[in-house]
């Protein structure tokens, strides 16, 4: 299996969709990732993630276990997005295709924080246009809220009667790992190529 090589940089931010300060930097000692890591959250990585139940778009209930059996890199959206989500999700396959190339099997998973809309069969043909192997999710509102405050996502889906109306949400992707929960986060200017040399280096020190 081939390994690529993770450079890294040093800046801190306010992480307000999240709620919590992270900042972007070196790893501390003692975490296994240290030499991968280069998002620290305030309260460390098991404050964020935790169960959910949803469906995906075979209609079939599944829970984060099942939806987290293998390296994932996880995005939540909405499908009648304009530009940013598709955008963004079209980056992560690009990533998991070039992870797929080193010998990596990652899963693209995508949320939709827009259940009114985001059915089933409408999730089964915008993952079959993004990636062949990705993981679309839907739920009742109850369910995809319930998720996204594991994930401390922001988002707000307006009360209108207008069938294109725009939802407002955090754009972040999370690196998920069987067995280790949350990973890092990639922020929207990260590259297909950054994320899948970091991806990489942590499934290694896994």
């Amino acid at each position: 299996m081939r390994k690529l090589v993770l450079a890294g940089g040093a800046v801190a931010i306010l992480g307000l969709s999240l709620g919590l300060w992270y900042t972007t930097g070196p790893g501390a000692g003692g975490d296994i990732f240290a030499d991968c890591r280069s998002t620290r959250i305030a309260g460390g990585s098991g404050a964020l993630g935790g169960p959910f139940t949803l469906t995906d778009q075979t209609g079939r209930e599944v829970t984060e276990a099942q939806v987290f059996e293998e390296p994932a890199l996880l995005y939540f959206g909405y499908t009648f997005c304009p530009d940013v989500c598709p955008l963004d999700v079209a980056r992560n396959a690009d990533a998991v295709d070039r992870l797929s190339e080193a010998g990596y099997e990652v899963t693209p998973v995508f949320i939709s924080l827009d259940p009114k809309r985001d059915t089933p069969e409408v999730l089964t043909e915008f993952a079959a246009a993004m990636h062949p192997d990705m993981k679309a999710l839907t739920g009742t509102t109850e369910q995809v809220d319930a998720a996204a405050k594991a994930w401390r996502v922001y988002y707000n889906v307006p009360e209108s009667d207008d069938p294109y109306y725009l939802v407002d949400h955090t754009t972040l992707t999370y690196l998920v790992l069987p067995g280790h929960g949350f990973a890092e986060i990639f922020r929207r200017d990260a590259t297909p190529e950054a994320i899948a040399e970091t991806a990489a280096c942590f499934i290694d020190a896994a």
